[in-house]
């Protein structure tokens, strides 16, 4: 299996809003490096598109890539040179990475406004890099800047940072290092979920090594996913039953849910459930499952009151508006 390390530039509306529905990014530059599974170069790709919806260059864009739209103008048609890249990408087996988690959802939905045929017909298994060197170096939470991190790993710094080839390159060095060093990193894979499941047989179960991870296919809202009985399941991930809940699902904001659930076996479980909007306007959910001590079990217990205060108070606010409205209602009447 190869891996195709992918960084892409894009330009945006000078107005502060897309201009073209759907494609609020266009991408105008392609870079890649294609390593072996040891993390050897094999070859490298580098292509500047020729934009065909946004034809000025935002002045952030501009500054950052030090690229200007006459050089673009000498590019290609983002059709072809995807068709070229995918060529290069090959036969063999690969798996994209990228630094960061955006770079594929935003190729996605290129493609989609050319309607070209999309890469996959659900969710993209993807090395973060990003990611990845926080897991293996630092704290697992945090996200540097690829600049940053070369500079943390030490790696000489021999081209320009914040071109789609360079960006890329330098994210296939630090990959090259995580694969020499600390090669059990890399499975911890991401998904690009533009195209969530099409089906329940297509959903998402993935094992790492302190949680799982739970993608969901499409429903048409809210009421439809939490009637579902996989998306408000709690299972032990270590032996694999059926839980009983000790605090109930609960929000704070509407769009992180949380449970824990207990095991006799093995003790405490959080659920972690977040709704995420997909292109076509319906929900998925994405939910994470994650062994936890007592202490964590307090914390949640009491943000599980706390959630249970702010209903009571948003109900009785709702009585409190239905009942003036009505009082007005009838005195308008008399």
């Amino acid at each position: 299996m190869n891996y195709i390390v992918l960084d892409l530039e894009w330009n945006q509306s000078t107005n502060g809003g897309p201009e073209m529905p759907g494609i609020p990014f266009e991408i105008i530059e392609i870079g890649a490096i294609k390593l072996n599974r040891d993390g050897a170069m094999l070859s490298e790709f580098s292509k500047l598109i020729k934009p065909s919806v946004y034809k000025e260059m935002h002045r952030v864009t501009s500054r950052l890539i030090h690229l200007q739209m006459q050089e673009l103008e000498r590019g290609e048609p983002f059709p072809e040179v995807m068709e070229s890249f995918l060529q290069w990408c090959g036969e063999e087996e690969y798996l994209f990475c990228t630094w960061g988690s955006l770079d594929l959802t935003e190729l996605q939905r290129n493609m989609r406004h050319y309607k070209m045929t999309p890469l996959s017909e659900g969710p993209i298994a993807f090395l973060d890099a990003q990611k990845l060197f926080s897991l293996a170096y630092e704290d697992g939470k945090s996200r540097r800047s690829l600049e940053n991190a070369v500079d943390q790993a030490a790696l000489e710094k021999d081209i320009p940072f914040h071109r789609a080839f360079s960006d890329a390159y330098y994210t296939a060095k630090l990959l090259t290092k995580m694969i020499a060093e600390k090669p059990n990193v890399l499975k911890n894979v991401s998904f690009d979920i533009f195209h969530p499941p099409v089906s329940r047989e297509k959903e998402i179960h993935v094992q790492f090594d302190s949680y799982v991870k739970y993608i969901s296919r499409e429903f048409a809202d809210k009421q439809e996913a939490f009637g579902d009985k996989e998306v408000i399941s709690s299972k032990c991930y270590l032996c694999h039953r059926n839980l009983k809940k000790k605090l109930k699902w609960f929000t704070l904001n509407g769009k992180h849910y949380y449970c824990v659930a207990y095991c006799d076996k093995h003790g405490y479980f959080k659920n972690k459930l977040r709704l995420r909007k997909s292109e076509k306007d319906r929900v998925y959910v994405v939910k994470t499952t994650k062994q936890i001590g007592e202490e964590d079990v307090a914390v949640l217990r009491e943000k599980s009151g706390h959630a249970k205060e702010l209903h009571r108070r948003k109900n009785r606010s709702r009585r409190e508006t239905k009942m003036k409205k009505q009082l007005k209602n009838s005195q308008e009447g008399d």
